[in-house]
Formats: C-alpha cells, sequence, structure tokens
C-alpha cells in the first residue's frame, strides 16, 4: 500500500491541502547531467513554465517542442509549522518517470506518467520556513515502459521520440500539484462495494488507518441527513430507500470517514459516493441490474498550446459536448486521465471505461495502418518483456487505487491494440488480467481494446476479456473511399465470424471513424470530406444494429488531437466529432440524432 495514493487531496478541519500550481522554473537536461551537477539545488540558467501543462507546445523552436531526454522542474513552496502533522507533497502525475528532491535530497522515484506520486517529506523539510523542490522528469520510450516506443537519434546527434502509438508524446508535470498537511495518525485508504436489497442498500466498506483509534463511517444524503452510519475499520452501511447513481441520472450520497480518540477528531476524510451495481449477463451490460448500451466517444486529454495539462474549462466544455449528443459514456484513451474527469463523470452519470496506458504493445511507428495488414512483429518474445510486465503490473495496480471508488468507473481496460496472436501474448495477458481481478474491490468487467489482427481465428486473449472491445476501420484504412461497399461486406463477414464462436458476451466498438477536415465538403463523397464522415458512420450503425450482442459505440475520436509528424496526418490525427477546438462538425448532429433515442 503506497500511503494515501488513491484519496485526493482535501482541507478539511485535520487536513491541509496548498496548491502548488502556478510558474516553475524549467530546464532541459540532454547530457544527463543535472545530478552529478547539483540541478537538485539550484537551476541555473532556467526559464519560467506553467504547471500544470504539457512544455511542447509553449515553445516556438523544433527542439524544444519535441525535445526527448530529462529535463528538470523546481520551485520554492512555504511549509506551515504544525504540530504532529505529517507533510506529503502529491503530484497528479510525472510523465513519464521521474525523482523528486526536497532541500537537495532524494525523497523519491516513480515509474510511469499517467498517475499521481506522492512522497511523504517530513524528514526533509524546515516546518515555518520556504523550503525547496526540484523535479528530474524523463520522457523517453521504450519497449519496457507504458506507452511503448522507442527512441530515435538523428544524424546531428538530436534525440526525438519515436512512439508505437498515434498521439504526441506530451510530457512535463501536466497536472496539479499540492503541499497535504495530515495528522501523524490518519486515513490512508477506503473501499467501498455496493448491493442492492429491493429499494434498500447496503455499502460494505474498509478503511485503512496507520492507527488503532476507532472509525467511524457515516453516510449523508443531498439535504445532509445522515442515512447510515457505522463503527469500525470494515463495516456495512444500510441504506433505507436508497437513490441510485443512474447513467445520465446521478445521486452522490456524502460519505465521512472519521478517526476519534475519546471523542475528539484525529483525522477525517469526506468524498461523494454513488450507489450502483455493475455486471455482465450474457450479450448484457447491467447497470443497477438495467442494460444499458453504451454511447460516446473515445477521447484524450488533448488541447492546444496546455497540451496534456490539466484545465477544468476544458473538461467543461467536453462534458456539455458529450451531454448535447446524448453520449453516456467515454473510454479514457489511452491512460488514466486526471482525478478531476472521473469526479466530473460522478455529477454527471458518464460511465467511464478506464484504460491503463498499456499501449504501442506492436513494434510499429505506424501501428494505426499496420493494425488489420497482417504485420507480427515478435513484441513479446523479447527480453524487455518482464520488465514490461513489472512495469505493467505496477500500474493496474496504481490505476484500481486511485480509481476504485469512482460510481463512473464500470470497468478496467488494461490494454489497446497489443498484438495477442501468439501464446505469448496469452500468458503475459493471463498475468495481468488475473492481477486486476484480484485486487478491485468491486469486481467490475475486464476488458481490452482489439486490433484488426487480433481475427477471431487468431487472437489468443479473446477469452481473458469479459467484454469485447474491438477497434475496426472498415472503410477507412481497410476498403476505404470508393471501395467502401466492399468494406461493409468485409465488416459483416469478420462479425460473422464472431457471432459463429458463440462467445455469449457484449461486443463494444471502442474506436471507429475516418480523418476528416472541418473545411472539406464535397459532392460524391471523398475521403477526408465531411460527408464521407457522414456516410462511413451510417453505414457503420448498419453493421452494429445487425448483431444483437453489440452492446456500445465509442466512435473514435471525441475530438481532433495532436500526433507525431506523418504524410498520413495533418498537423495530428482529425478523426474527431468535434474540432480540436471543441467546435462540431457536421458527424455531431447524426450522432446526436442517432442516440437520442438508442
Amino acid at each position: 500500500m503506497r500511503d494515501q495514493l488513491s484519496l485526493y487531496p482535501k482541507n478539511n478541519h485535520s487536513r491541509t491541502v496548498v496548491s502548488l500550481d502556478g510558474m516553475w522554473h524549467f530546464r532541459f537536461d540532454p547530457e544527463s547531467k543535472g545530478e552529478t551537477e547539483g540541478w537538485m539545488n539550484h537551476l541555473d540558467s532556467s526559464i519560467s513554465v506553467p504547471v500544470p501543462a504539457s512544455f511542447a507546445d509553449l515553445f516556438t523552436d523544433q527542439y524544444s517542442k519535441n525535445y526527448c531526454g530529462d529535463f528538470w522542474y523546481e520551485t520554492d513552496f512555504f511549509v506551515p509549522a504544525k504540530e504532529q502533522t505529517r507533510t506529503q507533497l502529491r503530484f497528479g502525475s510525472i510523465t513519464h518517470r521521474g525523482t523528486v528532491y526536497v532541500n537537495g535530497m532524494k525523497v523519491t522515484e516513480h515509474e510511469g506518467g499517467f498517475l499521481p506520486v506522492l512522497c511523504d517529506i517530513t524528514g526533509y523539510i524546515r516546518a515555518g520556513e520556504f523550503n525547496h523542490v526540484a523535479v528530474k522528469a524523463n520522457n523517453e520510450l521504450s519497449e519496457s515502459t507504458l506507452p511503448c516506443g522507442a527512441v530515435k537519434t538523428l544524424k546531428n546527434g538530436t534525440r526525438i521520440a519515436a512512439p508505437y502509438f498515434d498521439f504526441f508524446n506530451y510530457s512535463g508535470l501536466q497536472r496539479s500539484v499540492y503541499l497535504v498537511q495530515i495528522p501523524e495518525e490518519h486515513i490512508q485508504d477506503y473501499s467501498t462495494v455496493s448491493s442492492l436489497n429491493g429499494k434498500d442498500a447496503e455499502v460494505s466498506y474498509e478503511v485503512v488507518t496507520n492507527g488503532n483509534h476507532e472509525v467511524t463511517v457515516s453516510l449523508f444524503d443531498k439535504e445532509g441527513n445522515r442515512v447510515a452510519q457505522s463503527s469500525g475499520k470494515k463495516g456495512t452501511l444500510h441504506v433505507k430507500d436508497a437513490h441510485l447513481w443512474e447513467v445520465r441520472n446521478a445521486y452522490l450520497y456524502d460519505i465521512k470517514i472519521e478517526i476519534k480518540d475519546n471523542g475528539t477528531l484525529i483525522d477525517e476524510y469526506c468524498d461523494r459516493l454513488g450507489i450502483r451495481t455493475v455486471r455482465i449477463d450474457g450479450t448484457k451490460i447491467l447497470i443497477n441490474d438495467k442494460p444499458v448500451y453504451l454511447k460516446g466517444y473515445g477521447k484524450h486529454e488533448d488541447f492546444d498550446i496546455i497540451g496534456r495539462g490539466f484545465n477544468w474549462p476544458l473538461v467543461k466544455r467536453d462534458f456539455e459536448l458529450m451531454k448535447w449528443s446524448n453520449a453516456n459514456c467515454f473510454r479514457t484513451s489511452h491512460y488514466p486521465y486526471a482525478e478531476e474527469w472521473y469526479q466530473f463523470a460522478d455529477e454527471e452519470g458518464f460511465l467511464i471505461i478506464d484504460e491503463v496506458p498499456a499501449v504501442g504493445m506492436m513494434r510499429s511507428t505506424h501501428n494505426f495502418a499496420d493494425a488489420g495488414m497482417g504485420k507480427y512483429t515478435y513484441f513479446f518474445e523479447t527480453p524487455t518483456v518482464p520488465t514490461l510486465l513489472k512495469n505493467h503490473l505496477q500500474q493496474v495496480e496504481e490505476m484500481i487505487e486511485r480509481d476504485k471508488n469512482h460510481a463512473s468507473v464500470f470497468s478496467y481496460s488494461l490494454f489497446n491494440e497489443p498484438e495477442t496472436t501468439s501464446t505469448y501474448s496469452h500468458d503475459y495477458f493471463s498475468k495481468i488480467f488475473e492481477f486486476a481481478r484480484s485486487i478491485d474491490p468491486q469486481h467490475r468487467p475486464m476488458t481490452g481494446a482489439f486490433e484488426k489482427n487480433s481475427a477471431p481465428e487468431k487472437c489468443q486473449c479473446y477469452m481473458l476479456v469479459d467484454f469485447m472491445c474491438l477497434n475496426r476501420y472498415y472503410g477507412w484504412y481497410i476498403s476505404g473511399g470508393p471501395d467502401i461497399s466492399d468494406a461493409i461486406e468485409k465488416f459483416h463477414d469478420e462479425m460473422q465470424r464472431w457471432q459463429a464462436k458463440n462467445l455469449n458476451k457484449p461486443f463494444v466498438f471502442t474506436e471507429f471513424g475516418t480523418d476528416t477536415l472541418a473545411t472539406e465538403h464535397k459532392l460524391p463523397s471523398v475521403m477526408w470530406a465531411q460527408e464521407y464522415q457522414n456516410e462511413y458512420l451510417e453505414n457503420n450503425f448498419k453493421v452494429f444494429d445487425s448483431y444483437d450482442f453489440i452492446q456500445g459505440e465509442l466512435v473514435w475520436n471525441f475530438a481532433d488531437f495532436q500526433t507525431t509528424e506523418g504524410i498520413f496526418r495533418v498537423n495530428g490525427n482529425k478523426k474527431g466529432v468535434f474540432t480540436r477546438e471543441r467546435q462540431p462538425k457536421d458527424a455531431a448532429f447524426v450522432l446526436k440524432k442517432r442516440w437520442e433515442n438508442k
């Protein structure tokens, strides 16, 4: 258990949270000399950059935008003097790996760029004074990192990322940083599991603390009335006439956890709690024992200038657009998002397929084109696999620990488009799925997204998932343009082959779409024109509606997003239903109409 990793920082009577967001000092370290030269003490020749934000799009030169290697951040922060207090630094993420120093001393290091990094700095600070924090980060990719890729060295010695995935390798301190002070004895973690009994509900809970004092757990409704209470680190809250968290009709209770010593409050933690159940029954996905058809998007944390940096106005705009289009679900492709996305989804009643950054598990810098072409790269037969597996398991654990209490999270996706046609891949992913199922208190359905090479006759991993997620581009990468009628026939042929296997599982399409320029209109339609995107969607809908085991459609992508440069991309991937500026293409109205009564 990594102390309090799962708990989002919150101010209350016993806890103090101070944001360290703002302008930090920053410096590239292409020769990796920062540690030997003592940069953890002070960054000479530094510049100012904002936190949170990706650093790439802050600059006007190619070198800085595409920088690959070590880089440093630093700032000073004041620590209030409080007795019997633990002091922590909490980074929403450090992409892709980082080492944290406080007052020149190494505090922690972390691998993985999309989950929190928590540092107990109690023994490293001077209370009542200003203190110094420095972060050495690194954004290199390899075949043992998540996401996967490589590093390419140009003839002039410049190193650039060569991702095995189709989105830009944004990096930096992309999420908020907090100074947190908590009591010596404190709540470290908690988990809940809901069950229904007629109109009533039972919420089983487990609280983890680092002490032995009494724990009390209370549940309050929207009006502030206490509707249930229990004592002990394990227990059950009995809720009469429970208001359920429903899809697009969310109801959230407030859960309060307290540690007391003879009535004196030692620590408390409050959170929002949605009461709901999730299960798979044959080909149906059930929320509160009612079938739901998934409608929505694959997304990216991506926006102009800030890159993958967290931004509240962007969250609000995206949810408003998703509600406008009658969506009810999205996948956090291809990594866990900032925690605030999940909080807002809880509030708005959206379902989330929460995805670990296991993307790029095919040795290809054009995996979007190679997917479906039969290419085999022996990815899971290389010496890097043991280290990759270790990192994969760690990030699955951290994702589930962080997100396990969100009502919006109904499933975990443990991979996106890996090679799955060998026994090596089956052996690898069997370990991942077994581990994930063993640590999720709510036993959510586990899934992963399969690309076209993972055909029904060849895939060695489809039996591991609780429901199938398929990424298919019939009519774009396969038989696009004037061949689109062939694409429909090929699509039906594959689905009939899946149907013949009688898997008795739901199928969800987690990617389908076309690159489309918002400025392009043409009759008859041509690829990249908005008319073609609409025709493509309508053809896909006809296939989806032909099979009753298809239980969802998450179009690729919600909005245009940045990628590595190349002749296949016009300043990024243009498969968005909305532009990168969050304005609708014509396809948005097609989806809005279809999803209104779907």
